[in-house]
């Protein structure tokens, strides 16, 4: 007791407790081992299961504090290996000069709390200390199993002391897991023991491939697999996630660490990896409600920031060159996204017909390689709880090589979506000057200062790209919820979100279409950009769409008198003077409009007709 008074020196404690080992056993001794065991991080960690339940007393507005007995080490400072930011009050024995079980410490820690005994519960694994306690009126647990004491002190406040995972629901029937078989796995895995129950939870993101929060012992960690079934080769690979996660982790993106990755289908059923659970914020709304202006706009920074990091790897170093094909990576995209919409197509959406004959009209010239994400967006980055800071960028299923552009369009999309836009609440209509949010314009000049890359002339075109494969995404998730395929919530919604996208992509496309024509000078004659000529089919043309071929494919023998006039100059003079006023009346009155006739289309207005068109109709 002397020892934990403050009284003794680490070196007399330990010369007088092994002469009174020796004497208890006849023979030498030598305890300077047992101080350092006693002293060990593994003897002295704090139990995960009371780190939490302390976490959830202070949200309540509870108060904590540590009634400990400790010791000076040889440096003269006290032996307590704990946060100290945990508790309220923090009572050593060996500062005070008293130590449990004496009455006094008990008293000293109630009146520093201003607590009456009959307001306090103590926990200790000692009996001796608990009973001195209880003397005092104080309620008592004894701590044989932290587990099982945690779930008594639950019961005595009435509220749960487990840490409640977001964005978490059980674990549905159609994807559970077979616990034993994954409890083997990781056993073996982690090397470490792990006793306990496992904990199971699902995810209620990662629709396409099952995403999993697992606690075993003080282990939280994530598992990510392919969904049960019949699947196409290629489809759902999380070999290709768990790789480029391990191959940036090393190129310095913030992504979780990777753990394993099992490709086994025998241990739980379908390939799978896991990755550490990285506790910390995910927003769902895009306009960050509850922030400060300045706040969010520290948080769009660190996302376009993470983002020019993502861009800048250099993928061959990082042994990421067979990752992707080289070069046509939006050309292959578009006939991709037109393939899968004709697959899932169930009516036929006006927009999305005239899009599948624009796009690969209209394919940029020059695109640069690098990794893109696929699906970046504000939702699909971990920040930290108190910096606006990404720990991690998460969902990395449709990550390869291609041009990053498409990874700025698709971040910048929320600001082209309402408010009540149900897979990410969006930012049109909102006032982004007062909330602090740069506009969809300013993130992209930001993006390329960044990269010391000029803006893209053709941005609308990447817009209209991004929309476009929402849409027909959108559109196999309606297709398979008819079939009772689809896992998402929002599957019976999503025809009409799919038609809503679909014109929104087209918007960006009559945008990109008159800052071609503005751009080109009145003196050079503009070329048609498709015919009707039945010859070589293109491969960029889709069956059942209109047959679209760039004319200089053919020769100027295919030219013929009284050919559509393609330019002002092929004009009589008659119809010169009408085009002249509409290219006035554009320039004048509807270009300078297009921001508030795109924000109407947006809102929960647009089925009514705008008082902007009206005018305009007017004049």
């Amino acid at each position: 007791m002397k020892f934990m008074r403050g009284e003794m020196t680490k070196e007399d404690f330990l010369q007088e407790f092994g002469r009174l080992c020796s004497e208890i056993s006849k023979t030498s001794v030598p305890v300077d081992s047992f101080f350092s065991l006693l002293t060990s991080e593994q003897v002295a960690k704090q139990f995960p299961v009371m780190t939490e339940a302390i976490t959830q007393i202070r949200a309540k507005g509870l108060q904590t504090a540590v009634l400990s007995n400790n010791f000076y080490l040889s440096n003269g400072k006290s032996f307590l290996p704990l946060d100290r930011k945990q508790f309220d009050v923090v009572v050593e024995s060996c500062l005070e000069g008293v130590c449990k079980p004496d009455p006094r410490i008990y008293k000293l820690c109630l009146e520093r709390l201003g607590l009456q005994p009959s307001e306090s519960v103590f926990l200790d694994d000692l009996g001796q200390n608990l009973k001195a306690a209880a003397s005092l009126g104080i309620r008592t647990i004894k701590v044989d199993d932290p587990e099982a004491a945690v779930k008594e002190l639950e019961t005595l406040l009435g509220f749960t002391l487990r840490r409640v995972v977001p964005d978490t629901r059980p674990v549905g029937k159609t994807m559970e897991i077979p616990h034993d078989a994954l409890k083997k796995y990781l056993k073996g895995l982690l090397g470490t023991p792990t006793t306990g129950p496992l904990e199971l939870l699902q995810f209620d993101h990662g629709q396409s491939n099952p995403t999993y929060y697992i606690r075993l012992a003080d282990h939280q960690l994530v598992l990510r697999k392919k969904p049960p079934g019949t699947l196409l080769p290629t489809a759902h690979a999380v070999e290709r996630e768990f790789r480029i996660m391990k191959a940036l982790a090393g190129a310095g993106i913030p992504v979780p660490k990777v753990l394993d990755l099992c490709e086994d289908s025998r241990v739980i059923g379908t390939p799978f990896y896991l990755m550490e659970y990285c506790p910390g914020l995910i927003y769902k709304d895009s306009s960050l409600p509850g922030l400060e202006p300045s706040q969010r706009r520290a948080i769009y920074a660190a996302m376009n920031r993470v983002l020019c990091k993502l861009h800048s790897v250099d993928f061959k170093a990082a042994g990421l060159e067979d990752y992707g094909k080289h070069g046509d990576y939006i050309p292959r995209q578009v006939q991709t996204w037109i393939k899968q919409y004709r697959a899932s197509e169930t009516s036929t959406i006006p927009a999305m017909e005239r899009l599948i004959e624009w796009l690969p009209l209209h394919l940029p010239r020059q695109q640069k390689l690098t990794v893109v994400h696929g699906d970046f967006r504000l939702d699909n980055l971990l920040f930290h709880p108190e910096k606006n800071e990404v720990l991690a960028v998460l969902d990395w299923e449709l990550s390869t090589l291609g041009d990053p552009l498409v990874d700025v369009a698709h971040s910048c999309m929320a600001h082209y979506l309402p408010s009540s836009f149900p897979i990410l609440p969006g930012l049109s209509g909102c006032d982004l000057t007062q909330l602090g949010i740069p506009a969809a314009e300013e993130y992209f000049r930001t993006y390329c200062l960044h990269m010391g890359i000029p803006p893209a002339e053709n941005w609308n075109f990447y817009m209209a790209f991004s929309f476009f494969g929402m849409a027909a995404v959108l559109q196999g998730v309606y297709k398979g919820s008819l079939t009772g395929q689809a896992s998402s919530a929002t599957a019976e919604q999503s025809r009409k979100l799919s038609g809503f996208l679909s014109d929104l992509a087209w918007e960006f496309a009559v945008k990109e279409g008159f800052r071609i024509f503005k751009e080109t000078p009145d003196t050079k004659p503009l070329t048609r950009s498709y015919h009707t000529w039945a010859g070589p089919r293109s491969l960029l043309s889709t069956p059942g769409t209109r047959r679209c071929t760039p004319l200089r494919e053919f020769s100027s023998a295919h030219a013929s008198k009284g050919a559509l006039a393609l330019s002002p100059e092929g004009l009589s003079p008659p119809a010169r003077e009408p085009y002249q006023q509409l290219k006035q009346f554009m320039e004048q009155n509807v270009y300078p409009a297009e921001p508030e006739l795109q924000s109407h289309q947006a809102s929960s207005e647009r089925w009514t007709p705008s008082p902007l068109v009206e005018d305009l109709k007017v004049k």
